[in-house]
Parts: structure tokens; C-alpha cells; sequence
């Protein structure tokens, strides 16, 4: 089991000595959610809120995550990143193949691509891009960036995207960790992603997941494949519950968070230290006794 923390919405400055505090204190990897913007005016509803409401991202800082790994790589060696998750169909695959790409040669590696489709439609019409056949999109956008990944030399002529033959240098290995819960996200994650990516999940619904995930998986012939969960839940703040999340195929616990409640409608005031305090905690209290497990 490894184990991965979350951050968002807090004090642009906070991020770069919390990478810091996060590698220090035995996490393995971070994730780094995305918002493009916040409409004035909306009837959109958000799918993992109790009751759909938005509006407590209105007041919230949001640097974009590539930007800030690119940040947060540079403070650190070991840590690992990921977009959870990054609202791929909203953004042109060629532009954006290049900013992952170098994100990952900036961080020796040490990136991963969680992605999804965005639940609002509001995203789409702010950057000109249709909502209809979305579905589509979102999976030939990541046809073209795992082509030009490879750093050779790629044409393409597809539904939404056409060039000839171009190449990326450098090339970049870019894990895909594809986020949602529908059946159609797991069955994506199965078909062609290197991981799953769940927005928070009640056990018996994770479990139930998970069993999903490893028959789509044999289905498609790609069982044998390492294949990365990171699972927020419950769970994964105490030694136990991290045993639970390993039997159910969890590969990273998300944990470490403090006090701050990101459904708040209220800017997050929880200091800087007590973040790290927050971090040590969960170490002493998780990490290093699922490590005194593993060892005995």
C-alpha cells in the first residue's frame, strides 16, 4: 500500500512547503485537483455533493495543476503527482500533450494524468467546445496525447482532431488514471487507463467498484497489468481500514487532510503548520503502522 494526500483550494503559497512536508513525512504521491473557472450565473449541480450544490468553489483559489506539479516537482525528489482529476475535453490534446509532456521531464518522471469529462456544460461553453459527443472526445484526446507521449513522430485523423504527422520531443511516460464512478468510467479505466481514480466512495459501493473494475479488466485481457487505485475514503485513516482498502486492490490510501472541509462555503483559514501537523499525524498514526505491520 502507498499512500497519497490531496490538496486544493488553499493558500497559493502553501503548496510548494506542503509538497515538501508530504515527502518528508512518508507520502508517496499528491493529487492536485482542476477548475477551469466559476460562471456567475449556472443551473449546473455538482454529482459529488449530498446536494448538488457548487457554490462553495466560488470563492476558492485554484492554480492549475500542471503549473503548480511543475512547482511542487522542483522542491522535492521522490514525491509523485496527479491531476484528480483534470477535465481533459475542454482543452486541445496537441497544447496539452506538450505541457504534460514537459511537466513530466521537469519532475524526472513523476507524473501521472488522472482525467476526466466535467460535469458541467459550463466549462465547455467558456472554452468554445461543444458538450454534445463529449464522451468521444474525452477518449480521442487521449488517444492523441498517449501518441504523442511516445515522442515519435504521430498523424492523426480523427472525429475532432486532424494533423499530419508531427512529433513531441521530449517524450514522456504518462500514466492515464481515469476518474468517475459511472459504468462507462469504469469500463474506460478497464479498456485503456492505467489506473482509477474515485471521487470518494461509501466501502460497500468502493468494494462493489472494485469487483467491477477487475472483471472489465479480465474482459479486456489487461488483468495482468499493474494498475493504480487511489481511494479516498474512510478507510484509509487507520491501519485496519488500510488492510480493508489492500484486500479490496486499493494500490494508494488518501489521507492526511486537517480540519479544512473543502464543501465549506467559507475560504479555508487552517494554517500552513497545522496542514503539516495534520501530515505528521496521519504518519505517526497510519503510515508508519502499516509499515509495522507489513514488517511483522
Amino acid at each position: 500500500m502507498q499512500f497519497t494526500t490531496m490538496l486544493s483550494m488553499i493558500d497559493p503559497s502553501y503548496y510548494v512547503p506542503l509538497a515538501r512536508a508530504a515527502e518528508e513525512t512518508g507520502f508517496d504521491s499528491m493529487g492536485l485537483a482542476d477548475s477551469i473557472c466559476y460562471p456567475k450565473e449556472s443551473d449546473s449541480t455538482y454529482p459529488y455533493n449530498a446536494d448538488g450544490t457548487r457554490e462553495f468553489l466560488e470563492n476558492k483559489p485554484f492554480i492549475e495543476p500542471l503549473a503548480c506539479t511543475a512547482a511542487m516537482g522542483a522542491a522535492t525528489s521522490t514525491l509523485r503527482f496527479h491531476t484528480a482529476v483534470l477535465k481533459l475535453p475542454i482543452r486541445n490534446p496537441v497544447i496539452f500533450a506538450k505541457e504534460a509532456t514537459s511537466v513530466s521531464a521537469l519532475t524526472g518522471g513523476r507524473f501521472d494524468l488522472g482525467v476526466g469529462i466535467s460535469p458541467w456544460p459550463d466549462d465547455y461553453q467558456a472554452c468554445g467546445v461543444p458538450w454534445a459527443g463529449r464522451g468521444r472526445r474525452f477518449e480521442e484526446c487521449i488517444e492523441v496525447i498517449s501518441e504523442l507521449a511516445t515522442g515519435e513522430y504521430v498523424e492523426h485523423h480523427g472525429e475532432f482532431y486532424d494533423f499530419p504527422a508531427i512529433k513531441l520531443n521530449p517524450g514522456a511516460k504518462l500514466p492515464i488514471l481515469i476518474g468517475g464512478h459511472s459504468e462507462r468510467s469504469l469500463e474506460r479505466a478497464a479498456r485503456f487507463g492505467d489506473g482509477w481514480l474515485p471521487a470518494g466512495m461509501a466501502s460497500d459501493e468502493l468494494a462493489t467498484a472494485m469487483a467491477r473494475l477487475t472483471e472489465l479488466r479480465k474482459r479486456n485481457e489487461r488483468d495482468h497489468l499493474p494498475f493504480a487505485v487511489h481511494a479516498i475514503s474512510i478507510d484509509a485513516f487507520s491501519a485496519d481500514g488500510v488492510r480493508r482498502l489492500a484486500d479490496l486492490g486499493v494500490t494508494h490510501a488518501v489521507g492526511g487532510f486537517g480540519s479544512f472541509n473543502p464543501y465549506g462555503m467559507e475560504p479555508d483559514t487552517e494554517t500552513l503548520q497545522a496542514k503539516i501537523d495534520a501530515f505528521h499525524r496521519y504518519a505517526d498514526r497510519v503510515i508508519s503502522k502499516v509499515a509495522d505491520l507489513a514488517e511483522g
